[in-house]
């Protein structure tokens, strides 16, 4: 059953599988970090340079999952937490080919890879062999677009949106046992009288 760790692990997933998939060739003509970063992180001065971010702009609960209970433990009592992941990927760069070189490729494997189950999502999280996250791109109108922009510090970078669902968020395990049966033991110290018996 999935911990809190899941959100995390999702990105982190995300970002280990783009790290990890991009070609040598690429890397080499088109040098490229693959980073989370934090809404801290894009504020005041910012210096990302030959980067692909991976900013959680937002978490949703997703409506046609919330009250779902999961096929393989029916008889939970606390039903999972079930989220949707909102992320904006943004590419660094001063080079307009570069930027635009790793934004194509990155989107191309996101559409090839769209599903990552328990074996490609990072363990931390706890995740079961049913657990399993859908990445699908996700249309923002340009006046989304500017308002995230705008709360943020660095001006506008080619961006695409992303939703990781649905990421279910278990409660702590349920201690099962059974009840306390309380005893109070006693020593009687008085002995009972023999009594001889008449021959």
């Amino acid at each position: 059953m999935t911990n809190v760790l899941a959100i995390h692990s999702v990105g982190e997933s995300l970002r280990t599988y783009l790290d990890a998939s991009y070609p040598a060739e690429l890397r080499a003509a088109h040098p490229c970090e693959f980073k989370l970063v934090s809404s801290g992180e894009l504020s005041g001065d910012v210096d990302l340079d030959a980067v692909l971010s991976l900013y959680l702009y937002r978490v949703t609960v997703n409506e046609h999952a919330r009250n779902v209970r999961r096929v393989m433990d029916p008889a939970r009592e606390n039903l999972p937490l079930a989220v949707d992941l909102h992320y904006l990927l943004t590419v660094w760069s001063k080079s307009a080919f570069t930027e635009h070189v790793v934004m194509a490729w990155a989107m191309r494997q996101l559409h090839q890879h769209p599903v990552f189950d328990a074996s490609s999502l990072t363990p931390e999280a706890s995740w079961g062999a049913g657990d399993f996250v859908q990445v699908i791109p996700s249309e923002l109108t340009t006046a989304d677009i500017m308002r995230i922009w705008d709360a943020l510090d660095p001006g506008y970078r080619l961006s695409v949106s992303y939703v990781a669902r649905v990421v279910r968020i278990d409660s702590d395990p349920e201690i099962v046992g059974r009840p306390v049966v309380a005893s109070r033991f006693a020593f009687d110290t008085t002995i009972a009288p023999v009594v001889a018996a008449d021959t």
